[in-house]
């Protein structure tokens, strides 16, 4: 299925086979493409990069399609990173974190810091944190497999 280049996010580097590789969802998604293009909040004159997951269900696409500022994928992809160095060191703890220290990490980005942190907030956290690292363990081979070539371009690229 060909991505719309008509829509207001006009895509220019694409994975239009996205459905093959869905993780766990691969031939049975409706997420079949994935897009770097001009974001579709782009002021004339002026571009902006944003990615974006392709949604369709038939023939038609869906609303549930997403868009993001290439900076909050990045801002994501070092929020799964710092949560997946955590958990291989949370089997220490008896919830797989230390209430008494739940921020995990600090950031520094553009001046500040993101915090990195348990959120607190859950009323179940506990029963929840069990249920993640378990999904994670499930995970651990897909994840292994999207990060070995993440980590090779970005050594590549010189980071």
């Amino acid at each position: 299925m060909k991505l719309p280049a008509v829509l207001k996010h006009r895509p220019i580097v694409v994975s239009e086979n996205y459905e093959r590789v869905d993780g766990r969802f691969a031939r049975n998604t409706d997420a079949k493409g994935l897009s770097l293009g001009l974001a579709q909040c782009s002021d004339r004159g002026k571009a902006a990069i944003s990615a974006k997951v392709w949604r369709s269900a038939g023939e038609n696409w869906s609303k549930q399609s997403e868009e993001l500022p290439l900076h909050q994928v990045l801002d994501l992809s070092i929020l799964i990173c710092r949560s997946l160095a955590h958990f291989r060191e949370a089997y220490r703890y008896e919830y797989f974190y230390d209430p008494q220290e739940p921020v995990l990490d600090r950031i520094g980005l553009q001046g500040g810091a993101m915090t990195v942190a348990i959120y607190m907030g859950n009323g179940r956290i506990n029963e929840d944190m069990k249920l993640f690292n378990q999904a994670l363990s499930a995970d651990d081979e897909m994840i292994g497999e999207r990060l070995r070539p993440l980590s090779q371009i970005l050594k590549d690229m010189g980071y």
